[in-house]
């Protein structure tokens, strides 16, 4: 199955998902010029990483075909952490268990260390986020 679908530029709204420069991003603002003397109308689209929250930059004409990534968001429900490595052991609704994702984010980790140390037995949701075959957590909540 493939990872990405076409879209027209002149289609793309605010919350839209493209790749840019080769990364899946979601468009967090737009502004399209007219129609001019050299050519058809220009799209400025300004999208942030879904990874990793940087920002991109890209103009198109309005009527060029580029692509945009399928993204899905899955929940996961926690089971363990391996303080040594960062890993997660989590386990999806029909009951399999997922051993290799990382909490990347270091302010995301910190919250989740602090969440946990309160001795008792918590248990928590994982919310994951995925394009182009890269699985990355995004948030952790305590149930």
């Amino acid at each position: 199955m493939s990872q990405t679908h076409p879209i027209q530029v002149g289609n793309i709204k605010k919350g839209s998902h493209v790749i840019i420069q080769g990364f899946p991003c979601k468009v967090i603002d737009f502004a399209c010029s007219k129609p001019g003397k050299h050519g058809s109308s220009k799209m400025h689209l300004t999208a942030s990483d879904i990874f990793t929250g940087r920002k991109y930059e890209a103009i198109h004409p309005t009527d060029l075909t580029i692509y945009a990534p399928f993204v899905t968001k899955k929940e996961y429900e926690f089971i363990d952490f391996n303080e040594e490595d960062g890993y997660l052991n989590l386990m999806n609704d029909e009951g399999q268990e997922k051993t290799d994702l990382q909490i990347k984010d270091k302010n995301l980790l910190k919250k989740f260390k602090a969440a946990m140390e309160g001795g008792d037995a918590k248990t928590f949701t994982v919310y994951t986020i995925s394009a182009m075959g890269v699985e990355h957590v995004y948030d952790i909540k305590e149930n």
